[in-house]
């Protein structure tokens, strides 16, 4: 996804471009005021465009829509690799995610970047703990935002969570669906809006847009939970049932 990103998309797209194993670039111009998309094209990425700013899940949800359209009838279908169009030359880092995921070592390559070697703010941390309360597993950046991933643990995902809470959701999701989540290293030192200082503000919304995630992943985890022990008793009362009318039989 990308959104007035008109100083790096070229370099973005050349740069993932160049990964192995990648052979279609896809931009999702979330309604940019600049010419973002102009420049995107001429870097040789398909481009499709919002007509008004959508965000990033429902970005997200429309490329892989597009993408799945592209692939071949009868052909195993493209994972999805998700980058930041502010990445520039930085994007080429994440290659390791690509033959993770096309090779079936896992399902989800997380990047590793060199950023922070582990994300220590509350927003990370909650998203971390709800994680291991899941699966036993504690990854060192929970919210990295590039990743790569199959299609078919993104379909388990969908739709998927807003806000800061996509990554989250994203990991969650397929875990509980039984998909393998790694995380790797990759060579990445870029990061969007370098020196920006988050307000109170919008780091009580990053943190509130995580908490609603995971709560309503548990929510959805409990309610399948009771189907599968409703149906379970369900079917075990039809059983007795069907037991006993075939009892009757035999003693007529």
């Amino acid at each position: 996804m990308a959104h007035d990103q008109a100083r790096y998309i070229g370099a973005t797209v050349r740069a993932a471009r160049a990964i192995p194993g990648v052979d279609l670039v896809l931009v999702v111009d979330d309604a940019s005021t600049d010419n973002t998309q102009e420049l995107a094209r001429k870097a040789g990425a398909v481009v499709v465009r919002n007509s008004h700013a959508r965000g990033r899940s429902a970005s997200l949800e429309l490329g892989a829509s597009v993408v799945a359209m592209r692939d071949e009838p009868g052909a195993t279908p493209r994972a999805i690799l998700i980058l930041d169009g502010s990445l520039g030359s930085f994007a080429i880092g994440a290659a390791p995610l690509v033959p993770a995921v096309t090779e079936g070592v896992c399902d989800m390559a997380i990047a590793l970047t060199d950023i922070t070697p582990v994300s220590t703010g509350p927003t990370a941390k909650a998203a971390r703990r709800a994680i291991e309360m899941a699966s036993n597993w504690s990854p060192q950046q929970p919210l990295s935002r590039i990743r790569c991933v199959s299609r078919d643990a993104l379909e388990a995902a969908m739709p998927l969570a807003r806000g800061v809470g996509l990554e989250v959701a994203l990991t969650l999701d397929a875990l509980a669906a039984g998909y393998l989540v790694t995380e790797l290293e990759c060579e990445i030192r870029h990061k969007s809006h370098a020196g920006e200082r988050k307000s109170l503000g919008k780091r009580v919304n990053q943190y509130r847009d995580v908490m609603l995630a995971v709560g309503s992943r548990r929510v959805k985890g409990a309610a399948s939970t009771t189907r599968t022990a409703v149906g379970d008793s369900v079917h075990k009362v039809t059983h007795r049932q069907g037991s006993r009318r075939e009892d009757a039989e035999t003693d007529e």
